[in-house]
């Protein structure tokens, strides 16, 4: 963990232009759009890079097909050009998918009208996607047998797009960004107060913080805070004596993931109106399908899956697919549970009387000059590059010169370096290494997971060629992997690894992570001679997803 230690040491007594507070997509972009404008930046999270609501979401990146529901046009046309640059900008990362929407007798919409919305949908994104099509239900079964058309009248497709990896993965391509452009970045790293100074030099915050992991506190100053503490927001501004015209509202959802239940294909996305008449969905994850989501209202950002939310997602998708066996929570290989940080006004009351289900994604930001103070509410992973560009301007308007936006802050490298990437793994066979069925290439999952950093692990495995091995043989990570993110990942805890750096807690079932002896080695390299501690914590603390389901 030295670089996380280096990075430590600079916060330490240091001065930055800006302190950002919370590490998942907000925070993450705005230290990567800051930092790649000149300005100095510390980033911190009492938690890891995108652990708490920014690992929980769908993984999708869409314009908000469901907000037409509300009539919401501007915001789903802003969503919907945000879907197309980040498609543009991470073609590698994030793919256009299909979603079939199959609707039966029950479902709010027939399919005509549904497919006017999509055209709709379709002309408002700007033709970004392929065009939507129109089905009856003999072709809804052709299309996909596994869903039971007995009840469906017909159906859509309309497309969006998903990240091929999970969404934690993509926060910490931002935060590698920000170490990048020079930002001073630390996980697990908590901000315990901050208090608004005058100095001679000018007005700044004095910041207390606490490395999480050792114990150790320490100080670091800002000339302004970006308050990118997702849920939390509220609590720090109370703290500050920050008066804001909005706060947050939680609304919980939750996904399952079972083994792959689509028979045809699966790179395309199910939809289907539950007995509320929501949408939900069945996402492919690698060899899985993820089912979801739900929409709770909860008093608290702190969530888990329980009996009721099992019980109520696996009777729908039961209800709409022709399995030959039916799902119980037996077949569930992991859960996510996380909140919606939903943006309401301050003055608005309770929202006691509110459609909770038609409150929107849509992020506000604010400044408050007399203390030096940028708030993000709410937002998702889609509009994450206007949040940064949109925080950069206010970071301006406090008086923090930057230099002028080339986009350089974000992106896959050029096509140049792919090709060179993609043509030096050629000459060393690397896609013969794998011998699994049903697994994307090497050359192709390199090359999104690591960028330039792909190169180092080419020499990696040309230098022992044991670096090209899985670690895991029920998981999809190379020897060489683990190496790397050892040394330049900021790997605290193994949960950080196996739930965010990877997505193997994801689709491994619990039995063979625990089980395998795949699972000693991974720890060890990660870790070292601290392997046993780190191993012995992260058995301690991940209950089996079987146990809880049963218990």
């Amino acid at each position: 963990m030295a670089l996380r230690q280096t990075n430590i040491d600079r916060m330490r007594d240091g001065l930055f232009d800006v302190l950002v507070v919370g590490a998942g997509i907000n925070g993450a972009v705005s230290a990567a759009a800051l930092a790649g404008r000149g300005a100095s930046v510390a980033l911190i999270d009492r938690g890891d890079f995108g652990s708490f609501t920014s690992q929980e979401s769908s993984n999708l990146v869409w314009g908000g097909f469901k907000y037409l529901e509300n009539y919401e046009l501007p915001l789903v046309f802003g969503l919907c050009r945000s879907r197309n640059r980040l498609m543009k900008a991470y073609p590698d990362n994030i793919k256009e998918i299909g979603f079939l929407a199959a609707l039966d007798r029950s479902a709010p919409y027939r399919p005509w009208f549904a497919a006017l919305g999509a055209l709709g949908y379709w002309m408002i994104g700007l033709f970004g996607t392929k065009p939507p099509k129109l089905f009856d239900a003999e072709q809804i079964k052709a299309e996909e047998p596994a869903i039971d058309t007995r009840s469906v009248r017909g159906g859509i497709q309309y497309q969006d797009a998903y990240l091929i990896d999970n969404d934690s993965r993509f926060v910490f391509s931002f935060v590698r960004s920000a170490i990048e452009a020079g930002a001073a970045v630390a996980n697990y790293v908590e901000l315990v107060s901050a208090e608004r100074v005058s100095t001679p030099q000018g007005d700044r915050w004095v910041a207390r913080l606490r490395d999480v992991d050792s114990g150790e506190e320490f100080t670091t100053a800002a000339r302004t805070i970006v308050n990118a503490a997702g849920p939390f927001v509220d609590v720090l501004n109370r703290s500050w004596g920050n008066r804001t015209d909005h706060r947050i509202v939680y609304s919980k959802g939750i996904h399952l993931v079972v083994p792959r239940l689509t028979t045809t294909r699966h790179d395309r996305v199910l939809a289907f109106f539950d007995d509320t008449q929501r949408l939900f969905y069945v996402i492919p994850m690698g060899r899985r399908s993820v089912i979801g989501t739900t929409d709770t209202r909860i008093d608290t950002p702190f969530t888990a899956v329980d009996d009721d939310d099992r019980t109520f997602l696996l009777d729908q998708i039961n209800a709409r697919l022709d399995l030959t066996t039916p799902l119980t929570v037996a077949d569930v290989i992991a859960e996510r549970s996380g909140v919606r940080p939903l943006v309401v006004r301050s003055d608005g009351g309770d929202q006691t009387d509110t459609d909770w289900t038609s409150l929107s994604r849509k992020h506000e930001i604010e400044r408050d000059d007399d203390l030096g103070v940028v708030t993000i509410f709410g937002g998702k992973l889609t509009d994450c590059l206007n949040v940064g560009e949109e925080v950069a301007e206010e970071i301006e308007h406090l008086g923090i010169p930057l230099e002028d936006d080339l986009e350089n802050w974000f992106g896959e490298p050029a096509e140049a370096t792919r090709a060179e990437f993609y043509r030096q793994a050629k000459l060393m066979k690397l896609d013969r290494l794998r011998t699994k069925p049903d697994t994307e290439p090497l050359t192709d999952r390199l090359w999104r997971r690591y960028g330039r950093r792909a190169f180092d692990l080419l020499e990696s495995i040309r230098a022992d060629p044991s670096m090209g091995q899985d670690v895991m043989g029920s998981a999809d990570y190379l020897r060489a992997e683990l190496h790397t993110a050892a040394e330049h990942e900021m790997v605290v805890t193994l949960d950080d690894f196996m739930r965010r750096r990877s997505k193997i807690d994801l689709v491994v079932h619990d039995d063979d992570i625990h089980d395998g002896p795949g699972l000693r080695e991974v720890a060890e390299i990660l870790f070292g001679g601290d392997a046993e501690r780190r191993l012995a914590d992260y058995v301690a603390n991940k209950p089996r997803v079987g146990n809880v389901a049963a218990g």
